[in-house]
């Protein structure tokens, strides 16, 4: 049930919606998780970084709340 639970999760299924299709605890969800989370290798990080990105959806979310902002106005 771990695995199946886990599997949920991963694919986007979320605590609570895992948690109510196998009849367990969605912090027991959380739990399983996080444990399977801190058994995977760590990434490696190079020791100096040349290039970096920002993703697109910050300048998005920035400009719908300034949207927002002024359609409250």
């Amino acid at each position: 049930m771990r695995q199946k639970a886990i599997k949920l999760y991963v694919d986007g299924a979320g605590l609570r919606r895992t948690g109510r299709q196998l009849g367990i605890h969605h912090q027991t969800v959380a739990n399983w998780a996080k444990e399977e989370a801190e058994q995977l290798p760590q990434m490696p990080m190079p020791a100096k970084v040349k290039v970096a990105e920002f993703d697109e959806i910050f300048t998005y979310i920035g400009d719908k709340k300034t949207e927002s902002i002024l359609l409250h106005l």
